[in-house]
C-alpha cells in the first residue's frame, strides 16, 4: 500500500515543521511549497493526494492559489484544505468559495486534524475508485 502524499503550502517554517512531523509520524509522505506560486507548480508536477494550504502566502495568496488549482483540469480533483489562522466566518466562506474543499483552523487540534485528513483522503479514494488498498 502506498502512502498518501500531502503537499503543505506554508511560508512559516515553524508551522510547517509541526504539521510535517505530525503527518510523517502518522505515515504520510509530506512535501513543502513556501508560497502560493510554488504551491501551484508543485501540485501540477507532483499530483499530491491532498493539499494543505495556508491562506496568507507571499507571491500568490492561498485563496488565489486554490482558485488556480480548482480551475485547471489537471489539478481540479486534488482536495485542498485551508490550514489557516483566518477563522472568522467570512474568511472561511471566502476560502470555500475560492475552491477549498475544507478548512482546518490553526493552531491545529490533533484529534480533529487527523479526522479531517483521514476523511479527506477517504473521500478522494472513493472518488477515484481506490477504496481497497
Amino acid at each position: 500500500m502506498s502512502k498518501a502524499r500531502i503537499l503543505i503550502v506554508e511560508d512559516n517554517m515553524d508551522n510547517y515543521e509541526i504539521v510535517r512531523l505530525v503527518l510523517e509520524r502518522a505515515g504520510y509522505d509530506v512535501f513543502l511549497a513556501v508560497n502560493g506560486r510554488d504551491g501551484v507548480d508543485a501540485a501540477r508536477a507532483q499530483k499530491p493526494d491532498l493539499i494543505l494550504m495556508d491562506l496568507d502566502l507571499p507571491e500568490l495568496d492561498g485563496w488565489n492559489a486554490a482558485q488556480k488549482l480548482k480551475t485547471s483540469d489537471e489539478t481540479k480533483s486534488i482536495p485542498i484544505y485551508a490550514l489557516t489562522a483566518h477563522t472568522m466566518p467570512h474568511e472561511r466562506k471566502r476560502a470555500l468559495e475560492a475552491g477549498c474543499d475544507g478548512y482546518v483552523a490553526k493552531p491545529i487540534q490533533m484529534k480533529d486534524f487527523f479526522n479531517v485528513i483521514e476523511q479527506a483522503l477517504l473521500v478522494e479514494k472513493i472518488k477515484k475508485g481506490k477504496l481497497i488498498s
